[in-house]
């Protein structure tokens, strides 16, 4: 194995070429954030962004992105905002995940949305349910799916819809948007939903917000930033910015005006979204790792990914170890208790609020 490594902007038209050839090859990695084009743009914004591209021989058998953080630190392409991460690879190629660190300059390899078959999963890891929307079978399956076993939810949201329609003029929603105007309001319905739950607002932070808008207008036949908007009587009431490939659109973020929270205008949005998204082609709609009520309601299968680590021995790995793991077991322990998620919730939502009403 020998390894070469880049930053994203220097990959040539015959290495993105065999990203996207590998990628295709396997349907665990149909996924946009393991596409070249994520990486490049997230390169554009941030330095410490490089591909590790894996030779056998002469032959490119995979691709490696990560970010090189101090100590040695790799964590993936834009850390704690992907919902899937790893490297792209030849089916059956043997990569020892140590010696691919050594070369990499890495100490530690930390992830927590690991897609399957990689072989950074280490023996000691813990797997997480992603839930999805299947249209495999196609948009009229998924709604009888729905009847069948959400089919309270299913109902009283069609009511709603009507119940909306009524009150605040003809309903419509706009599929692939090209205009960005929407695309600032959804990110203002977004920015105020994370202040209000009491969590971090990423798009606090300006590379985020120009990832966003830079992936928004993108569009190739195997990759696209995909915006949609519900609207009430011409204004907009909720919407959606993910990417896509060819047949997998990942959920990334969802918000909406809280003025119309009544009509439940998140649940609107997502039933008019799968149907347009499977008329466009999507096969499957990666809502993502994390336990939502509302995924819950749309969820008809799920996917696998991991959160761990793998590392060298060094020092640098024992520090990484003292300050990410204990924290990350806690963590992981809150979440999976639906008691302790609960209350965790509750206080941040407290949080949230005390802090919005502070602020100026």
């Amino acid at each position: 194995m020998r390894v070469s490594l880049a930053h994203p902007r220097d990959l040539g038209a015959p290495e993105l070429s065999r990203w996207r050839a590998l990628q295709e090859a396997h349907a665990g990695f149909d996924n946009p954030f393991l596409s070249p084009e994520f990486t490049i743009a997230v390169g554009e914004s941030r330095d410490m962004v490089r591909v590790a591209v894996i030779y056998d021989g002469a032959d490119i058998v995979g691709f490696f992105p990560f970010e090189r953080h101090p100590l040695g630190i790799g964590k993936p392409v834009a850390a704690g905002l992907t919902d899937a991460q790893g490297l792209v690879h030849a089916k059956d190629v043997e990569i020892d995940p140590h010696r691919l660190l050594r070369l990499c300059g890495l100490s530690v390899y930390e992830f927590d949305h690991l897609v399957a078959d990689q072989p950074m999963l280490a023996a000691r890891h813990e797997s997480h349910p992603s839930p999805i929307i299947d249209l495999r079978d196609g948009h009229e399956k998924y709604i009888a799916f729905l009847r069948e076993h959400s089919g309270k939810t299913y109902k009283s949201t069609l009511a709603k819809e009507r119940k909306l329609e009524r009150e605040a003029g003809e309903v419509r929603h706009d599929y692939a948007i090209a205009d960005v105007e929407p695309l600032h309001t959804l990110i203002g319905w977004k920015a105020e939903q994370y202040r209000r739950t009491g969590r971090t607002d990423r798009f606090a932070h300006r590379w985020i917000v120009e990832l966003v808008e830079r992936l928004h207008a993108t569009r190739t036949d195997q990759f696209a930033g995909v915006l949609d908007m519900v609207y009430a009587g011409g204004v907009p009431i909720a919407g959606h910015f993910g990417l896509r490939t060819r047949t997998t659109l990942v959920g990334w973020f969802p918000a909406y005006d809280t003025a119309y929270a009544k009509y439940s205008p998140g649940l609107i949005h997502h039933l008019a979204m799968a149907e347009q998204a499977a008329a466009s082609g999507v096969e499957v709609i990666d809502m993502g790792r994390g336990q939502k009520e509302y995924k819950d309601k749309l969820k008809n299968g799920e996917f696998r990914v991991a959160e761990g680590r793998v590392a060298t021995i060094g020092p640098a790995a024992g520090v990484h170890w003292l300050m990410r793991v204990p924290a990350r077991k806690t963590r992981a322990t809150v979440l999976a208790n639906p008691v302790l998620h609960r209350t965790a919730d509750r206080v941040l939502k407290t949080f949230g609020r005390l802090r919005t009403a502070i602020q100026p």
